[in-house]
């Protein structure tokens, strides 16, 4: 049986030049995620342990990284993608290395819907919004607020509050990174630029953002996206260049 065009490129991934130590797997995993291919991801988990994953300790972390990755994906690519994409990740993951239900969670979420007041949490996600969307972040919360419905913006609110913003196992720029893996297999450039600048907002690198969008296009363009014309009625691909920095 043939590889997958996948598992042949996450060698080249891994090594990808100004790429952030440990994100090449975080990113593979929501960019296949989002692309509908979650029989990839253990793939990428198998060689994230084999490559990385050189202690039980760092098994855990690559395990539970991968995890809140595409946890923090459901913000900007929808909660069922999510679900199929960690139940394929679990079916491949040791016992040991899985956390227990209704046991301890790295990210601290269940303190934070139960004990915290939702105030906090509110504050929290929005002085994350303003980070990474800087000047602008008035305008951009103002406008979902006057889309026809406030709900948006309230919808905005909370992802930010109890998803995003919660960086207790990814940093703000890997949370920045999960966005773009998430963002760039939609084909919704809008969005895209605004969080090109927010991983650098982030504390990102020019090229080491240019390096992670390099990474995805790389992915969606194995799993068969391509440039379509923008008039096009019909296919799957990018109607328009690729928004980059």
């Amino acid at each position: 049986m043939s590889k997958s065009p996948i598992v042949t490129l996450l060698s080249s991934i891994r090594l990808t030049a100004h790429l952030p130590p440990h994100s090449w797997y975080i990113v593979s995993s929501v960019t296949l995620s989002v692309l509908n291919r979650p029989e990839e991801i253990p793939h990428v988990f198998q060689y994230a342990l084999e490559k990385d994953g050189g202690s039980t300790q760092k098994q855990l972390d690559i395990a539970r990284r991968m995890r809140e990755a595409l946890v923090k994906s459901a913000a900007i690519a929808g909660l069922p993608k999510s679900i199929n994409a960690l139940y394929a990740l679990k079916r491949a993951t040791p016992h040991a290395l899985l956390d227990k239900p209704l046991g301890y969670s790295p990210t601290g979420r269940s303190v934070e819907l139960y004990d915290v007041p939702s105030s906090k949490i509110m504050e929290r996600g929005q002085a994350f919004f303003d980070q990474i969307y800087g000047k602008v972040s008035k305008r951009v919360m103002g406008q979902m607020d006057q889309s026809g419905t406030e709900d948006l913006g309230i919808t905005a609110r909370l992802m930010y509050g109890y998803i995003l913003s919660n960086t207790n196992v990814l940093s703000p720029v890997e949370s920045s990174f999960v966005l773009l893996a998430g963002l760039i297999p939609q084909d919704v450039n809008p969005q895209l630029k605004g969080h090109l600048k927010g991983a650098i907002n982030n504390g990102a690198t020019v090229e080491e953002v240019r390096a992670v969008r390099n990474v995805i296009v790389c992915l969606c363009e194995a799993s068969g996206m391509t440039r379509s014309d923008e008039n096009a009625s019909g296919g799957w691909g990018w109607r328009g260049e690729i928004a980059n920095l």
